[in-house]
């Protein structure tokens, strides 16, 4: 039987971050990290490792060339280790955005994003998975990039997976929500954390701040992209489907009215989740401008099984229409 690219290099990957593992007594996604670094920098960068542990790693990353691999057969396979390594540490908020949705929104991006050079910002870039899959699906487009992310070991992660796609990506390991020292950017991609936001101070800065208790961090991070995008640029956040019907929707139905225009809103199918109350949607946003005009009306759809290949198509040629006729 034939072995796909995608399982050699999760083998490799996997087979050295476990030797990483034992031998320096760490975590599997922080060898997970240090394997990469290895593979990128073509050279064992660990000094406490044993002569023999080094001999296996040399032999096995000597094994394979990583520049015979497509940058799409990279990010698969290190998204396959990640989530190995994240089902054995269990933790809830180090989510992955499925593959389906990363390609879904690089097409979008790829669709309303004609100019072919424009900066592009994650505020929760976690793995980077989302943002390489975006990357990976813009053709003869030049892009600078920014991802940020409050997990050290997550962004570390996002940095060696931009590294070997070789990706030009800036990272900045800091909470989203405090001051962003970074210049406007003309497009916000985020698969939005959802839940409270503990730091009850720092949201005083924000208009969609709650009244009373934790904010919202999902709100914060919407009211943080429309500040840090040019005017006229778009936004695609992957939001809960409740996301209007919150205590905290009347406040941000009004921050939208008065900062943007909604151009989308694309029903993810509920098979892909396990209970309806997590499902989720993609959400269009364009930063109000001068000359920016609204939509005759809004993108609105129910997507299919995004395993159905003849029912997509037929969406995605629905979708194109609808950009062509309402794109400015």
């Amino acid at each position: 039987m034939k072995i796909s690219p995608v399982e050699t290099l999760f083998t490799l990957l996997n087979e050295t971050a476990l030797i990483l593992q034992e031998e320096l007594s760490i975590t599997y996604l922080e060898a997970l990290a240090e394997t990469g670094e290895n593979l990128f920098e073509g050279t064992i960068l660990q000094e406490d490792v044993s002569e023999f542990a080094s001999k296996k790693l040399e032999k096995k990353y000597n094994e394979l060339n990583v520049e015979g691999f497509t940058n799409e057969e990279i990010r698969k396979a290190f998204q396959l280790v990640i989530l190995k390594g994240m089902k054995e540490s269990a933790q809830p908020n180090h989510q992955m955005t499925p593959d389906s949705v990363g390609i879904l929104i690089g097409f979008l991006v790829q669709k309303f994003m004609t100019n072919s050079a424009f900066r592009m910002m994650d505020p929760a870039v976690g793995t980077g998975n989302l943002l390489t899959a975006v990357l990976n699906n813009q053709l003869n487009k030049e892009i600078d990039s920014i991802g940020i992310d409050v997990d050290d070991l997550l962004i570390k992660l996002s940095y060696i997976n931009a590294n070997l796609q070789k990706h030009p990506v800036e990272f900045y390991n800091q909470d989203s929500l405090e001051p962003l020292f970074v210049d406007p950017v003309d497009v916000v991609i985020s698969d939005l954390p959802v839940g409270y936001y503990p730091n009850d101070v720092r949201a005083m800065d924000y208009e969609l701040r709650a009244e009373n208790g934790h904010s919202y961090a999902h709100h914060l991070l919407m009211e943080q992209s429309v500040k840090h995008i040019k005017p006229g640029g778009y936004l695609f956040f992957v939001v809960p489907n409740g996301l209007f019907e919150s205590d905290e929707a009347p406040k941000l139905r009004e921050f939208f009215k008065e900062k943007v225009i909604i151009q989308g809103l694309l029903q993810l199918p509920l098979n892909m989740f396990q209970n309806k109350n997590a499902a989720k949607s993609i959400l269009i946003l364009q930063k109000k401008g001068e000359n920016i005009q609204p939509p005759k009306e809004a993108l609105l759809v129910n997507l299919p099984s995004l395993s159905s290949i003849q029912a997509m198509d037929k969406i995605l040629i629905q979708i194109e229409t609808w950009i062509n006729e309402n794109k400015q």
